[in-house]
């Protein structure tokens, strides 16, 4: 064991500072260990320092160098394997010294001799959040460090947020922020609940952070809980795009994060793979931003350097790139470029280069619309499946998979069941199940099905799952142009000397069902069936000579004529030592003995077709590539196996399609309905029924601040004067003044956001998110984003453009956040509403009164209200003025009373067309009332104009 052992004398040297020579009990210690020739003599050694401590310990009065020095010598010792739980109690107790040292070696006693349940770690908790308190910036780290190492959910729970402002807070050094970052995301993979929900703005916020290290963990810990939450973590998004232009095309990089000239590639490949995460953004500028990223990766790409590491950098953030090009979709010409690279990266020489490839192709074939460009490189692909190297052979296998289709499907399935007989006996399970899906989903050829499946399973039947044959069992029962076949077929398996026990599994059920549909053929008979099955009951388990006494009886039905010899089987078996066996046997066996055949009959009817649900197969395969610690959202499989993207976005599923590969397969399956929805399964399998339990526990729903449930105070006072105006202050505050300036020309409206900093100092990570409840009928597009960081007194602005698709009722609302010392945040409601996309239109009296006919009372809406407050006055002026702001023709002389005023005007939507729409507005202005009707040709536009308007109306003039 001392030829073997470790030495960290250096560890422990570094924790002495100052005293590092004075330690020579140590030293000497490690060298006496280090020395002893045997296993007696080392343990005799160890024996007499533990006694020695021991007594040192229970004596007590030691110094604190004194008890640091014994702990480092528990610390070897435990090392090294021996039990030192005596000396846990003292290890804790360094844990509050005040000399760094100290500090430093009960720290590291803790981390090593404790665990997240263990009771002395609750001793220690105020310990560390003292640390975390201290300005010491070393004790800071090392407080971190045990929190990260140690730390269970009630740690977690209780000095988390001291994390967290250790992280935001802007005293913190760099390298605290970094180690903060990182403890935080230990902490939320073992419990997800620890990372508050008031936290993500915050920490979003710090992707922005100028120190390079601490945007890199931040990244890792937002692209962690994004995969968990994406919605209330989407201004990630934009602020991943920004930080990658920033990076690659800017040249925004410290010169201490550029790897052998690669600008920090691994916060290239962080935020690569953040935006993969959420689907393609609609914004221009956004996806302009994205873009001129990954064509510059491209570009710098093209030249190869001859030095390793630069070129695993740049390779790393290339494919990573590749992958986003492929999530994307719509960057056709990137896309071109792409299909050309994988071509030439699957037949590199560097291993890894051949494993990126194959994967990023296997996207590829996942999300592409065609697979020409990948089926030109299929006879390399097939090559690849005898790759030196076992992880290109299976990411080859995957490959074959997804980009197989009806037309290629015959020549892949040919060359995997060649390749099976000599694969690696770790994928051969994987093959088989890929190639039953294959066969099964691209056969058009009754007979190629049922000689593909059964030469499967004969070639690999120890590696066959029950899915495999069960799902055999399924196709063929269900179709009736396969029985036949599927009968003879297998009786010639069974009949042959080296015929593997599942194959007797199939041919016991089938034969048992259509056995008598080849029962006149040549040696088919009924008696050649039944010798066949019975010579391969005594080396088969259990549980197939249950299923072949079940086919048994059902011969006793079908072939009366070799009654003799299956009841003289049974007999046998009714004294068989198992118990399920000898049941079986003694039922059956009672059945055949019966004066009538009419409860054997109904017993022995053929089964029906099973009921059709989503193929098991699929199940199994899926939960094979699940559990990865990075999720993906795409599945090995082609095109249709990723069409449900809600499905499979960012999923480590495990209960694969829901939907049965027979819905896309020429063969038909019985059992599914007219519509092809799957119907209700009686004899389901327990694992199928628990398919989608989520056991791990659940991740905390997080707000979306950016929501009208979080509008800021006083949020009301520019929104309602800007909803009859085209520009003005929207927002004022102490710290930022925002303007808006909008202009509407038909069903597309633009506005401008300008934002000022009154501040005397700049502020920072200054980002907006817009929140969108009518995503469906108004639609968003960023045309620019603010700066993201304001100078002292300085302005930047947003555009966005607004297009009405058809009639909406809810107005977007924007969240602003920015780092002004600390976090500030403001939620305000846009007024971007329905009137705002109307133009005014001018009709006589004649023709108002016509079309107010045509459109009648049942698209009407109208409204009877007053004055909010007494304090407010109502005018014909001002009642007019208010009517023309919301965008309605008023129309003179129309009206019998001269007070009423009526209205019209146009709505435009782009796909709902233009609406016109018709207004009559009756002031009482001795009570203080109004009547407001609204018609139109749309029945749900009157309501909106209405409310809008009574919410104007109401207010009314203040009463100097």
């Amino acid at each position: 064991m001392a030829s073997s052992s470790v030495t960290p004398t250096s560890l422990f040297s570094r924790g002495n500072s100052g005293n590092q020579s004075s330690m020579r009990g140590l030293v000497s210690f490690i060298a006496d260990l280090r020395n002893a020739r045997a296993r007696d003599l080392e343990e005799k050694r160890i024996n007499k320092e533990l006694a020695n401590i021991r007594q040192k310990f229970k004596d007590g009065n030691l110094n604190g160098y004194n008890k640091k020095k014994y702990v480092c010598k528990l610390l070897y010792i435990y090392i090294l394997g021996w039990n030192v739980d005596f000396g846990h109690l003292e290890a804790v107790n360094l844990v509050s010294a005040t000399k760094y040292s100290e500090k430093q070696i009960g720290y590291l006693a803790v981390t090593l001799f404790l665990h997240e349940k263990h009771e002395l770690l609750h001793l220690v908790v105020n310990s560390i959040r003292k640390d975390l308190l201290d300005h010491n910036e070393l004790n800071n780290c090392l407080a971190l460090h045990a929190i990260a190492n140690v730390g269970g959910k009630e740690m977690g729970e209780a000095l988390s947020s001291d994390v967290h402002r250790l992280l935001i807070s802007p005293t913190s050094k760099p390298f605290v922020k970094k180690k903060a970052a990182l403890t935080l995301l230990r902490l939320y993979r073992k419990h997800p609940s620890i990372v508050q929900l008031e936290w993500s703005e915050r920490i979003i916020a710090l992707m922005d952070d100028p120190d390079m290290g601490v945007a890199l963990s931040v990244t890792s810990l937002v692209m962690t809980i994004v995969q968990d939450s994406p919605d209330q973590y989407k201004a990630s998004y934009v602020k991943a795009a920004r930080r990658l232009k920033a990076i690659v095309v800017d040249g925004d990089c410290a010169a201490d994060y550029l790897y052998y000239k690669v600008p920090c590639p691994w916060i290239q490949v962080k935020l690569l793979k953040l935006l993969q995460y959420y689907p393609p953004s609609e914004d221009t500028h956004i996806r302009g931003l994205i873009r001129d990223s990954l064509t510059s990766i491209m570009e710098s790409a093209m030249d190869m350097p001859k030095n390793v590491q630069q070129n695993n950098a740049q390779n790393a953030v290339l494919f990573e790139a590749i992958n986003l090009v492929i999530h994307l979709e719509t960057e056709r010409d990137l896309m071109i470029q792409i299909s050309s690279k994988l071509g030439k990266f699957i037949q590199a020489r560097e291993t890894n280069v051949r494993y990126l490839g194959l994967e990023a192709m296997t996207h590829l074939a996942a999300r592409s619309e065609t697979l020409d460009p990948i089926k030109k490189h299929q006879s390399i692909i097939i090559g690849l499946l005898r790759d030196r190297d076992i992880s290109v052979r299976r990411q080859a296998l995957d490959l074959l998979y997804s980009m197989c289709d009806s037309s290629n499907s015959q020549p892949i399935v040919s060359e995997l069941l060649k390749y099976l007989q000599t694969a690696d006996y770790a994928i051969r399970e994987e093959m088989v199940l890929k190639i039953a899906i294959l066969t099964e989903k691209y056969a058009t050829d009754i007979q190629w099905y049922v000689d593909i499946s059964l030469r499967l399973i004969a070639m690999a039947g120890e590696h066959v799952s029950d899915e495999v044959w069960q799902r055999i069992i399924q196709i063929v029962t269900n179709n009736d142009e396969l029985q036949t076949y599927a009968a003879q077929n297998i009786l010639q398996y069974i009949k042959g000397d080296h015929c593997h026990e599942t194959l007797v599994k199939i041919g016991a059920y089938i034969l048992g069902e259509f056995g008598h549909l080849i029962a006149d053929n040549k040696g088919s008979s009924p008696i050649e069936q039944f010798m066949a099955l019975q010579s391969k009951m005594h080396g088969c388990s259990f549980s197939t000579r249950s299923i072949i006494l079940s086919c048994f009886v059902k011969f006793v039905n079908l072939f009366p004529e070799i009654k003799p010899q299956l009841v003289q089987v049974f007999k046998v078996y009714s004294h068989n030592t198992d118990s399920e066996l000898q049941q079986r046997a003694c039922e059956y066996l009672a059945l055949a003995s019966l004066p009538t055949d009419e409860l054997l009959r109904t017993v022995c009817d053929e089964m029906p077709p099973f009921p059709e649900r989503a193929s098991a197969l699929l199940s199994r395969l899926h939960q094979k590539h699940a559990g990865t610690s990075d999720r993906r959202t795409w599945v090995v499989g082609g095109k249709d196996a990723n069409t449900d993207a809600k499905e499979f976005s960012l999923a480590r599923s495990n209960t694969g399609l829901k939907r049965s590969f027979t819905e896309n397969s020429p063969i038909h399956v019985r059992g599914a309905d007219t519509n092809g929805h799957s119907k209700a399964s009686n004899g389901t399998n327990g694992a199928s029924d628990l398919q989608g339990l989520d056991m791990t526990e659940p991740v905390p729903k997080l707000p979306n601040w950016a929501s009208a449930d979080h509008l800021s105070p006083d949020w009301e006072i520019g929104y309602n004067r800007l909803l009859l105006r085209a520009e003005g202050v929207f927002y004022e505050d102490s710290q930022m003044q925002i303007g808006l300036r909008t202009e509407y020309r038909g069903d597309l409206g633009c506005v401008i956001l300008y934002f000022t900093n009154k501040n005397s100092f700049p502020i920072n990570s200054f980002t907006t998110t817009l929140d969108n409840r009518s995503a469906d009928t108004l639609k968003t597009n960023v045309k620019s984003l603010p700066d993201t960081t304001i100078t002292q007194e300085g302005q930047t602005q947003q555009m966005i453009m607004f297009e009405a698709k058809n009639v909406f009722t809810d107005p977007p609302t924007i969240r602003i956040s920015y780092l002004a010392g600390a976090l500030q945040a403001l939620t305000l409601q846009l007024p971007v509403v329905l009137h705002k996309y109307m133009e005014s239109a001018a009709l006589n009296a004649d023709d108002f009164f016509k079309r107010w006919k045509q459109i009648g009372n049942a698209r009407e809406a109208q409204r009877v209200f007053g004055l909010v407050s007494k304090t407010r006055r109502m005018n014909p002026s001002y009642t007019r003025k208010t009517v023309e702001g919301f965008k309605w023709g008023v129309l003179d002389n129309v009206d019998p009373n001269p007070k009423n005023l009526v209205g019209a005007t146009v709505l435009h939507t782009g796909d709902g067309g233009k609406f016109g729409c018709l207004l009559r507005v009756e002031p009482n202005y001795e009570t203080l009332m109004y009547r407001i009707t609204v018609r139109a040709t749309d029945e749900a536009v009157p309501p909106i104009l209405v409310k809008f308007m009574e919410g104007r109306l109401s207010q009314g003039e203040l009463d100097e």
